[in-house]
């Protein structure tokens, strides 16, 4: 896991912050007045070698062709870049005229091309220019921003994607209270590139290559432009062949997508390849397959609204949902459904995904959750879950698992799944009242919280996770199961109907009496017969089972597979809390009486 710090200079953050922004905005602010500039600032040093050949072809063409007919030109006229900017300003230019600071600039911003106008309207930029004038502040944020040196020559495409991820993380930060609704943290990123490109490295570094990595709700960008990189400074450092590449993206938050497309606009890539819109019912990479994908989808959020449109695709059976429909409060198992349509039937795919831990065991059998497991898993698509360290993310502090799907699988791999269990614990002493107290053995605390980060991913934990991956034996943290050992037979155990102490018939059976009726989960890797004469007859011996009812489940219960029984406390250390509990309930009514 590389150190983002020890790459690029972003001191200028802190610098226009402190002799421009803060007592003009909240803390929580300077993400959206810095974003927007640094943006535009990169634009203006790349477009200042072309500016006037841009302007001499505007003015030349712009009253003999149409705009669409317009708007290659002018970016042929840039040199090719995908950008350009029509008007007579630059940056630099705008503080000859301080007095008409705030008409220049807009001229400014609307001589650049559509595209790049949408963006920073998305920014909802219009708002910050109009908090800068009020505090007479816009031209002193434009000279603080003219003193960054952003031209090619000084920071290439490759430090600056670093540069302008830098600042989404300080910014997210800053305002960790809404962070991890669009922020992933970066140890846990790290963590899913490692196990997603380590075993790809040989493929990786011939000659040639070009590979894509997919974010269906991309947020800010940061995985997908993490991965690229983790892929070209870690994977590939030591190689003289570097792969191409290429990263695409689908968000539904405007400002969010607005951050992801101007990060391609200014590290090189096709801010085109960032979407706006719903991923489900609004798939903007319709047919499209992907190399690699990775998603941290929001947990629990309500699918209701897109209710009809998910349920009328279910019934396709070329749609992405036909494996089945979970819930509609929770979409975590439509977006991986939506992946796994994605992935690229030629070279393979490899697919990382952040959920919570309702993914692995809600629904019963035959619900739609448990449907879509099986049909993960019988395809033999689901290579590993590793249950992360709590406390991990920004606005949660629940169990978080990350799944690795491939349909790529090594030889040894085939037909398995590997559980890794990251949330272990070990025992580290007991405190003054003799009781135990135990620290991760997979991370380690922050030394400052922020929101509920209060543990992070170490370089030489996410290194021990990768070899316990990597070395696929079993171990005190890592299991390793046949497909057939998550899935179970549900059945339906009936008990014949009695009145008035008769045995009550029906067309020559007896009737079950539906108060009495009861379900039994039988591991498939078990004989029914065998099971039932042995757990259930005993107990009931005039039990049936009703086999027209019986169902196929898949759940992966993490907690059963990684169980360890501890003994009893001591009746004298029980006895000891109680007394301990017992003195602070009196001191605490006394305090409330007092």
């Amino acid at each position: 896991m590389s150190n983002i710090n020890n790459k690029v200079d972003v001191s200028f953050i802190w610098q226009i912050t402190d002799d421009v922004l803060r007592d003009a905005f909240k803390k929580n602010e300077i993400g959206d007045v810095l974003l927007p500039f640094v943006v535009i600032r990169r634009l203006d040093c790349m477009l200042e070698n072309v500016n006037e050949n841009v302007r001499k072809s505007y003015n030349d063409f712009k009253d003999k062709v149409s705009e669409d007919k317009l708007d290659p030109i002018l970016k042929k006229a840039a040199g090719g870049l995908t950008y350009y900017n029509t008007s007579k300003h630059t940056l630099n230019s705008l503080k000859d005229e301080p007095q008409y600071i705030e008409i220049n600039f807009n001229n400014y911003l609307n001589g650049f091309n559509p595209e790049v106008r949408d963006i920073l309207e998305s920014f909802q930029f219009d708002k910050i220019i109009a908090r800068l004038v009020k505090n007479r502040l816009l031209y002193e944020m434009i000279d603080a921003i003219c003193k960054t040196d952003l031209h090619q020559d000084t920071i290439d495409n490759h430090s600056m994607g670093y540069v302008f991820e830098e600042l989404i993380r300080i910014s997210n930060e800053q305002s960790n209270e809404t962070a991890g609704e669009h922020f992933t943290p970066r140890d846990v990123i790290a963590l899913m590139n490692a196990i997603i490109f380590t075993p790809e490295k040989e493929e990786l570094c011939k000659p040639g290559i070009i590979r894509t990595i997919f974010d269906p709700a991309c947020g800010t960008g940061g995985m997908v432009n993490l991965g690229k990189n983790y892929v070209l400074d870690e994977i590939c450092k030591d190689s003289n062949n570097k792969p191409t590449m290429l990263t695409y993206g689908q968000e539904l938050n405007e400002q969010s997508c607005a951050i992801a497309k101007s990060e391609a606009l200014i590290s090189g890539e096709n801010p085109r390849d960032v979407k706006h819109g719903n991923s489900f019912t609004d798939d903007q990479f319709q047919g499209k397959q992907f190399h690699y994908m990775m998603a941290n989808p929001p947990y629990g959020v309500t699918w209701k609204k897109d209710k009809n449109f998910i349920e009328n695709e279910a019934l396709n059976p070329a749609g992405r949902f036909y494996a089945g429909t979970p819930r509609t409060s929770d979409g975590q198992l439509l977006f991986l459904q939506h992946m796994i349509s994605k992935m690229d039937q030629t070279n393979g795919s490899r697919i990382g995904v952040v959920t919570n831990g309702s993914p692995l065991f809600t629904g019963d059998a035959g619900s739609g959750e448990s449907d879509i497991r099986k049909w993960i898993i019988e395809n033999d698509w689901l290579e590993c879950i590793i249950a992360l360290p709590k406390d991990l993310f920004y606005n949660t502090g629940i169990n978080t698992y990350i799944w690795f799907l491939t349909n790529k699988k090594a030889e040894n791999r085939k037909g398995k799944v590997q559980l890794i269990n990251g949330n272990a614990s070990k025992v580290i002493g007991t405190n003054a009242k003799g009781k135990e107290e135990s620290e991760h053995i997979f991370a380690r605390s922050n030394k400052k919280s922020l929101g509920n980060k209060r543990n992070e991913l170490t370089e030489n934990h996410i290194e021990a996770l990768l070899d316990l991956y990597t070395n696929f034996e079993e171990s005190e943290h890592c299991k390793i199961y046949n497909n057939d050992d998550f899935g179970y037979y549900q059945l339906i155990i009936e008990q014949p109907l009695y009145k008035d102490g008769k045995l009550v018939m029906s067309k020559g059976n007896p009737k079950p009496d539906s108060k009495k009726r009861d379900k039994e989960n039988v591991p498939l890797t078990d004989d029914i017969e065998t099971y039932f004469s042995n757990e259930v007859l005993p107990h009931v011996p005039e039990a049936w089972i009703d086999y027209d009812k019986t169902r196929i489940g898949y759940e992966i219960n993490f907690t059963k597979y990684f169980y360890e029984y501890k003994g009893l406390q001591p009746a004298a250390q029980i006895k000891a809390e109680i007394i301990d509990l017992e003195k602070d309930i009196s001191k605490l009514l006394n305090d409330l009486l007092a």
